[in-house]
């Protein structure tokens, strides 16, 4: 059975505007060819996709387990299209690299650099982006590689481990540990800890409270309210102590000190690309940390 990807574009659109109204005019589409080609698309697949119900849209199980699957075969056109169109043309294929804020800028130079000494012909393109919005890139085939720390892939996105950093702590110098030159875990059991995502919503955010908690804490944390400040300025002016990996000392300026944890404790750095698709420049990449 062959499943036309423009119906499941359809289905898509339908499940995430909530609406054939909103999905028609997104797809500039009628509604009625909209509707038209999720039903030809729920006879082809022999179950019912939709709940079209008075109380309004509902997605179904089989439909939520046909867009989950869509969703990678959409990246997987998409980058076997990007793909194809560089080999033709004798295209240098750029290497489009997404991290989240808990990867540091100094971080990323290290490994492009250790990266590009073992493959001088990578052409790498470098932005900041939020969790989710690289787990829907990497799906959708707009980025080659995402760089995290502990996020959980979604289905159809493969992760790795690339290397592991060294967990310290930021004050702002004024601090009252600002003077100290390292700190043990539970010297932050009566500190409110800055953290960049909610508990239970933020991978990254649970492996460090799960530290906490294995040190005999229960931590207090604070939502970083201003999203994207690099981790290391992020206490500045707000009495609070925020997990980074940055280089121990004086930062910004000298208005951050960054402290040491003793006895030492380590963060991972994954990679995260679509599991599906071929790549040279990802895979030259990825395979500089891992063989």
């Amino acid at each position: 059975m062959g499943v036309d990807l423009n119906k499941l574009e359809h289905l898509i659109a339908v499940a995430e505007e909530g609406s054939f109204t909103r999905a028609a005019s997104s797809l500039h589409l009628s509604q009625q060819a909209l509707s038209t080609s999720i039903r030809t698309l729920e006879r082809e697949v022999g179950v019912q996709l939709l709940d079209r119900g008075s109380t309004g849209l509902t997605v179904l199980p089989a439909g939520r387990a046909l867009i989950e699957d869509a969703r990678v075969l959409r990246g997987m056109a998409h980058l076997a299209v990007r793909r194809a169109r560089h080999i033709g043309r004798e295209e240098t294929e750029a290497l489009r690299i997404g991290h989240t804020p808990a990867v540091t800028a100094d971080e990323i130079s290290v490994l492009l650099a250790r990266a590009r000494r073992a493959h001088p012909d990578l052409a790498p393109q470098v932005n900041q982006r939020y969790p989710d919005e690289l787990a829907e890139q990497l799906l959708a085939g707009d980025l080659d590689v995402g760089l995290c720390r502990a996020m959980q892939p979604p289905r159809g996105i493969t992760r790795t481990l690339l290397t592991r950093h060294r967990l310290r702590v930021a004050v702002a110098a004024d601090h009252h540990f600002a003077d100290r030159a390292a700190l043990s875990l539970t010297d932050l059991a009566d500190e409110n800890i800055m953290v960049w995502g909610r508990p239970g919503h933020s991978d990254y955010t649970d492996l460090l409270v799960r530290y906490c908690r294995d040190a005999g804490f229960e931590p207090r944390i604070e939502r970083n309210p201003i999203q994207g400040t690099p981790p290391v300025t992020a206490v500045l002016d707000t009495g609070l102590v925020a997990f980074v990996t940055s280089n121990p000392g004086p930062a910004a300026d000298g208005a951050v000190r960054v402290l040491e944890l003793e006895p030492a404790l380590f963060v991972p750095l994954h990679a995260l690309w679509h599991g599906h698709s071929s790549s040279d420049a990802r895979e030259a990449f990825i395979s500089t940390f891992t063989e």
